[in-house]
């Protein structure tokens, strides 16, 4: 009985250990994937150890044809080069031992240098396959402002590197405005939510970004973010410059543009309940204060230059998204810079727009997703945009007239997508991972399954 057990322990203990060397076989096998980008250098480093190898093995040649008649010296020669086993055999032992030292040279400088910079559980080839899959990822250009805008970011950061994200400057109200209205720079706000969003790790230095002062005078209501951005304002003489330093400085991926570099301010008329006529209200921050249905909004001074990367942007853009956000006060203010809208317009990206989750008070009150679509139309043009996405799934955490739903008339069109895109702990705002998802699928859809494995490690 003993004996039986014993043969069964020692045969799993056999089993366990196959099962354990295969595996650590497969997982150095994945370092030759396509795509990784380590073969070519391992080739390199290879064909260097060979020639190195190469050249010793002249010199020892010469040094054994032209070794002093001296016995204990070739014999220690001979030893050395095995002379005593045939030539296949001692070239297998030291092709061998030079390929394991190669190896284990290649994972001890792996395991030193790149440990501290693991995700704890990941090993190196997986988030060396993550990373490029995302640096080959499609060139994504986000269109809008405020926290929408940020909650797309972060979604879309896990999916792929090639992140542009252009953001209103009308913002006139809290710490922006204040900043805007004492030292002249433009509003750096929504700059820095976007900056935070696609932050590398949001971690401890993206916190402090977005750390908001109270109760501290001359700071009470400042955020670290904006009076960081301000200060680079100052020392580096542009506000585009400040942006760019401050990305680096958080290790973004993607970058933040401004979507004009002019001083703007976003005038709306509005029609007020109960009263015939409309009111004009100038100052974004002072829009959806008035309980009003918005008639049309513009930019003053008219018709402003775009920032020029972002025409670039959007001219080389794979997909380009706009929304989720403020319609009126986040999303629409970009479209009113003429180059801007002309771009989009003459892009050959896959155009979507992204409708917000539940209707804003003051803004798009009773709205339902045509409307949201009409009064974009309204800025952009008809048919301009390819794919409308909008949430179809209604929990009663929210009122049901806060909910933006679906038109009966709409359903079954090709150019409108709907999904359950609601957050959880937040459901009248966008699930960043599930956002990010449909908006790949959807890519991947329109540019064919070769081009998704392409991407996929």
């Amino acid at each position: 009985m003993r004996i039986l057990l014993l043969s069964r322990l020692v045969k799993r203990f056999l089993q366990s250990r196959h099962t354990r060397f295969w595996r650590n076989i497969q997982q150095t096998g994945r370092w030759l994937t396509p795509g990784l980008g380590v073969k070519r250098w391992f080739g390199l480093l290879l064909a260097g150890v060979t020639l190195l190898g190469v050249g010793l093995a002249i010199f020892l040649l010469d040094l054994y044809r032209t070794a002093p008649e001296i016995e204990w010296y070739i014999n220690l020669l001979a030893t050395a080069s095995l002379r005593f086993l045939p030539r296949p055999v001692r070239v297998l032992i030291f092709g061998g031992l030079g390929i394991s030292l190669i190896l284990w040279g290649i994972w001890g400088i792996n395991r030193s240098v790149l440990l501290p910079f693991l995700r704890p559980g990941s090993k190196v080839v997986d988030q060396l396959a993550e990373y490029r899959r995302r640096e080959r990822g499609p060139r994504v250009v986000a269109i809008g402002g405020g926290h929408g805008l940020a909650t797309l970011l972060r979604g879309l950061k896990e999916h792929t590197h090639n992140l542009t994200a252009v953001v209103s400057v009308a913002d006139d109200g809290g710490s922006s405005g204040e900043l805007r209205r004492s030292l002249g720079i433009l509003p750096p706000g929504d700059i820095r939510n976007c900056l935070a969003a696609l932050s590398k790790d949001e971690d401890l230095l993206t916190q402090l970004f977005q750390y908001r002062f109270s109760g501290t005078p001359g700071l009470d209501g400042h955020s670290f973010g904006n009076l960081f951005i301000t200060a680079l304002s100052e020392i580096t003489g542009s506000f585009e410059e400040a942006v760019a330093e401050s990305g680096r400085v958080l290790s973004v991926y993607g970058r933040v543009l401004p979507a004009t570099l002019h001083d703007v301010q976003l005038v709306a008329d509005v029609q007020i309940p109960h009263l015939t006529m409309e009111v004009r209200i100038a100052g974004e921050s002072r829009i959806p204060e008035f309980a009003g249905r918005v008639r049309r909004v513009w930019l003053q001074p008219d018709s402003p230059p775009a920032f020029p990367p972002v025409i670039q942007a959007i001219l080389a853009a794979d997909v380009l998204v706009i929304g989720p956000g403020s319609l009126y006060t986040s999303i629409v203010p970009n479209l009113l810079v003429p180059d801007l809208r002309a771009a989009v317009r003459a892009s050959r990206a896959l155009k979507i727009f992204v409708c917000n989750i539940v209707t804003q008070p003051g803004e798009t009150q009773n709205y339902t997703c045509r409307d949201h679509i009409e009064a974009l139309e309204e800025y952009i043009g008809k048919g301009v945009i390819d794919i409308t996405i909008c949430n179809d799934v209604y929990t009663p955490d929210i009122p049901p007239e806060r909910w933006v739903r679906v038109d009966e008339e709409l359903l079954g069109n090709s150019r409108l997508y709907c999904a359950d895109l609601a957050d959880k702990s937040h459901p009248w705002r966008h699930d960043p991972a599930k956002l990010a998802q449909v908006i790949m699928d959807l890519y991947y859809e329109r540019t064919g399954p070769l081009s998704e494995r392409a991407l996929k490690v």
